[in-house]
């Protein structure tokens, strides 16, 4: 069992397959990952049961090397910002390319999460997974 709990948080998801996996979430929300205010980035709130999410893989591939040489820039189509909402969940972009994909064990919701390095700081960031926002726009050139 311990080997494949091992495999599932080896997977690299695709945004096609992240999508389908956050479309079977429960339609409601569970009371813990109710507390997860937006659909857009946010600092993990402490009202969250981190119990309950499961890792399940990443969005970045081990194999590519080291997630943190993977690009800094963000992917705004739409002239979101990376607080935004509505912004879109660009695997191959920052901060998708660093973050590890986690599901609910109850209610199946499905969140990204990712260590925001500051000067003096670090910082756990979470956002829920809305299947709609996922976009499969590639990387810059020579960037992954």
């Amino acid at each position: 069992m311990a080997e494949r709990t091992a495999m599932a948080e080896d997977r690299v998801w695709s945004a096609a397959a992240l999508r389908e996996l956050a479309a079977q979430a429960d339609a409601a929300a569970c009371d813990s990952c109710a507390t997860l205010r937006s659909t857009g980035w946010e600092s993990v709130p402490v009202s969250l049961d981190r119990a309950r999410l499961q890792a399940v893989g990443t969005l970045y591939d081990p194999a590519a090397g080291s997630p943190l040489e993977s690009t800094l820039e963000e992917y705004h189509p739409q002239r979101t910002r990376y607080w935004s909402a509505d912004a879109p969940i660009a695997t191959g972009w920052f901060p998708y390319n660093r973050c590890g994909v986690w599901r609910c064990r109850a209610c199946a919701t499905v969140v990204l999460r990712y260590a925001e390095h500051g000067g003096y700081f670090e910082e756990e960031r979470i956002r829920r997974v809305v299947p709609a926002l996922v976009d499969s726009a590639a990387p810059p050139p020579g960037k992954t």
